[in-house]
């Protein structure tokens, strides 16, 4: 099955490519009413009318299979096994734990201060709010 899935996004990636080239290749509208009042732009590889066809016609075809490729690649997306589970579910939330200063002596460097008031005593997690207590307050 990943083969297959391979192959099929590797034909919509080179018939997007290849679209993209020819899309950018082809003359617009306004190009015809130039060459028709003698401007320059007629000579061209496929002649003076045979471009617009040919390249028209190609962008077609691979639009076409781009389309079906597209289709391919939903329809064997949905039919995978789902386990049920999303990522989002799986991802633990864990923030740091905030440092509280025994006193405002031990934050200033230089200072001698005891001890006891010189080690910083990590603070213990507050339980995650819910509802009422996410709305930050006045």
């Amino acid at each position: 099955m990943n083969v297959v899935l391979t192959i099929v996004l590797a034909v919509q990636m080179l018939t997007a490519l290849g679209m993209i080239g020819l899309i950018l290749v082809q003359h617009g509208k306004g190009a015809d009413m130039g060459a028709a009042f003698g401007s320059g732009g007629s000579g061209s590889l496929f002649g003076a009318s045979g471009s617009a066809n040919f390249l028209s016609r190609t962008t077609g075809i691979l639009a076409a299979v781009f389309f079906v490729c597209t289709l391919l690649l939903a329809y064997f997306g949905n039919a995978q096994p789902r386990t049920g589970t999303s990522v989002l579910e799986g991802a633990a939330v864990t923030a740091p734990a905030p440092m509280v200063a025994a006193s405002g002596a031990a934050q200033i460097p230089g200072t001698s201060a005891p001890a006891s008031a010189a080690a910083a005593v990590p603070a213990a997690p507050a339980p995650a709010a819910s509802g009422a207590g996410q709305i930050p307050t006045k």
